[in-house]
């Protein structure tokens, strides 16, 4: 028979499988077929718990008047992160935005991510937002919906800004980055458009905020050895400043991400 949540409601998930029952409460692991045939746990949170669209676009619209700041930014830092200060942007630096994207994908709220092409200078093969520098004359808003459109072909039609994440220095490219949250009603008809992109990868944000999903690891870059904190989605390993911004984003949700 059907399984349903502990309050009764019904799953929002087709396919349900039980957690590990702590006392009298009951966790629940909700699958998703996979495109390529696999069955992946893709939660660990109580369905009844899941946010929908219009509850993410509401915690966003109230997060954005008191932000979490370098804070939430901490949480998934890289330790060492050589040349990075805490709430320090550099005079220099040189303006960059990013479009954080929140729009519905099969009933649930979603965000959309890049992986980088391996053949690029700088961040190569790393999953980031659609993004980059600021051209002369434009705002930070206008610039981040550029770049989208430019990256991954997604028309600005229907796109609602709904303001600004904290900014960041990046000491790799000497950008400050100012991330841009936007919302569509539907979702993006998107395509990889430049050289720029090797993959669109599509994030529930119930997965991203799942906190199964906060990770941490220890790697070894230009010989020395660093605690990457990662968002493990979609089959990729979200770190560096994509998972800087993505923690703010996530606090703002209700979690504040304790990788382990």
């Amino acid at each position: 028979p059907e399984r349903v949540a502990p309050d009764g409601r019904p799953p929002r998930r087709k396919t349900l499988s039980r957690g590990h029952v702590c006392g009298s409460e009951q966790r629940w692991a909700v699958r998703r077929q996979d495109p390529r045939g696999k069955d992946h746990r893709r939660y660990t949170i109580d369905p009844a718990g899941m946010l929908s669209f219009p509850e993410v676009i509401a915690r966003v619209r109230t997060g954005l008047t008191a932000l979490p700041g370098v804070g939430a930014q901490q949480r998934m830092a890289p330790v060492p992160r050589h040349g990075w200060r805490p709430g320090l942007l550099p005079e220099d630096g040189r303006p960059a935005a990013s479009l954080l994207l929140v729009y519905p994908l099969d009933g649930e709220p979603a965000i959309l991510l890049t992986k980088r092409s391996a053949e690029l200078p700088q961040h190569r093969g790393q999953v980031s937002m659609p993004g980059g520098a600021v051209d002369p004359g434009e705002s930070l808003e206008q610039a981040a919906l550029r770049e989208a459109l430019e990256e991954v072909g997604l028309a600005p039609d229907g796109i609602r800004v709904l303001g600004r994440l904290s900014p960041m220095h990046i000491p790799v490219s000497g950008f400050i980055l100012h991330p841009v949250v936007a919302v569509l009603d539907r979702r993006p008809s998107v395509h990889v458009a430049s050289g720029e992109v090797d993959r669109l990868i599509e994030v529930r944000v119930n997965e991203l905020i799942d906190p199964a999903r906060h990770r941490r690891t220890t790697r070894v870059r230009d010989g020395l050895e660093f605690d990457m904190p990662y968002f493990d989605v979609e089959g990729e390993e979200v770190w560096g400043a994509t998972a800087m911004v993505l923690a703010e984003f996530s606090t703002m949700l209700g979690v504040a991400p304790d990788p382990r």
